[in-house]
């Protein structure tokens, strides 16, 4: 068995996009599965985005020691760690977590759970700008 994931596009324009991630776990967990893929998104100028600014990171996570996200890179830059129970994390006013674009990699989001055990789950909204 696997776990159960769905990822879906709530809102998805050229300039902003909000995905709701979720899962529900049998206790295998993830691991650095990409979660928003640039290159199948439309930026601002018709063409797919090359990285994302992160607005805002609202999550339940039950289940889990944590979950993680990562900015996809040679070396992966932190996103965000969420531990277990609600996390609500806001950038908007300080012009948003931007990808910091290190070396190598897409710039994609990938997560991955640590911790995992059977029923664990996790239910998590990004809200993010696309950037030229």
């Amino acid at each position: 068995m696997v776990d159960l994931v769905d990822v879906k596009y709530i809102r998805n324009g050229p300039r902003k996009a909000v995905v709701k991630l979720t899962n529900i776990s049998d206790g295998t967990g993830e691991a650095a599965v990409i979660k928003v893929d640039l290159s199948a998104l439309v930026g601002p100028n018709g063409v797919a985005p090359t990285k994302t600014v992160v607005e805002s990171i609202q999550a339940n996570v039950q289940g889990f020691t944590s979950v993680q996200l990562h900015f996809d890179h040679t070396t992966d830059d932190e996103l965000a760690i969420l531990g277990t129970g609600f996390t609500y994390l806001d950038w908007e006013d300080v012009g948003g977590h931007v990808d910091p674009a290190s070396t190598g990699g897409t710039g994609d989001i990938v997560l991955t759970t640590i911790g995992a055990s059977a029923t664990a789950t996790y239910d998590i909204s990004i809200t993010f700008r696309l950037k030229d």
